[in-house]
């Protein structure tokens, strides 16, 4: 699943082809791109027709279009192979389009949602006075944002009495971080994936979210991280941060500090991606 400099990907390219460009009509395509708009497809549609699309925003993996002088806003949920892209309309419609928008513009471009396995899918939803959709007013701000309150984090953080990895998960905590971030952000901090979060000291959980930040910001810089076609920028190019990746998916190959062989570890149905030298586990593991 994509997780936040994906996102963050996606959503500047948005903001550069569709911001303020106004829908002229939605064509649903599968119905299952659409179950989260408990009104249906044609509800759907007939409610975007007309309406003017603002600005881009996320929070963390969420994504959302606003939708210009109301107070609802289109929420993308990409899932595992989601993908928004804008095409000529011109273009051969692709296999696993789920979702067309054209606009009312001269520009030639439409934007397409595209989803092989269909897990993802957009809907509707009212927004909060901080404009977040409704159903996503629980998830916590990500470390790229401004305001990301690291002294609270930290706070929350010794509360929760989890380990650390399962804390980066949590999107209540911390929003953006998922299975491959948080295996690099661990790596550099050289820390086990099962360190109870009960022993972080303030420094130590500056320096975690240090190299959250740097993970991220390195991942931006080159598009994202993409291991096979389902993650695409809305131009079809996929991200190339895999090739730079020092922890996940790495198993066997050595360490890049150390040398030593790299270790996979089943992990709440994912996996996790360590060095054995320099992540040593907990005692209490």
């Amino acid at each position: 699943m994509p997780e936040l400099p994906e996102v963050e990907v996606v959503r500047r390219g948005l903001a550069r082809w569709v911001d303020g460009r106004t829908v002229a009509e939605t064509e649903v395509l599968h119905p299952r791109a659409v179950r989260r708009h408990l009104a249906g497809g044609t509800d759907f549609a007939h409610r975007l027709r007309g309406r003017r699309l603002d600005t881009p925003r996320r929070r963390g993996k969420y994504l959302w279009l606003p939708l210009a002088g109301t107070d609802e806003a289109v929420l993308a949920h990409l899932g595992m192979s989601g993908q928004l892209l804008v095409q000529p309309r011109t273009a051969p419609d692709e296999k696993h389009l789920r979702v067309r928008v054209r606009f009312t513009d001269a520009l030639g471009t439409e934007l397409r949602f595209v989803d092989q396995r269909t897990f993802g899918g957009l809907s509707l939803h009212g927004t909060t006075p901080d404009g977040l959709p409704d159903v996503i007013a629980h998830i916590a701000r990500d470390p790229l944002d401004p305001l990301f309150d690291d002294a609270a984090f930290h706070e929350a953080l010794r509360r929760k009495r989890t380990t650390v990895k399962r804390a980066l998960l949590d999107q209540s905590l911390i929003s953006g971080v998922g299975n491959i971030y948080a295996d690099e952000a661990l790596w550099r901090s050289r820390l086990h994936y099962e360190r109870p979060t009960a022993t972080f000291t303030r420094p130590r959980t500056t320096e975690l979210l240090g190299h959250v930040r740097d993970v991220m910001n390195a991942a931006l810089q080159v598009g994202g991280t993409s291991f096979d076609s389902l993650y695409v920028n809305v131009n079809g190019e996929s991200g190339y941060f895999d090739r730079s990746l020092d922890a996940y998916g790495r198993e066997g190959e050595p360490c890049r500090r150390c040398g030593t062989p790299m270790r996979r570890r089943p992990w709440m149905n994912r996996s996790s991606y360590f060095c054995p030298q320099c992540q040593r586990p907990p005692r209490a593991a």
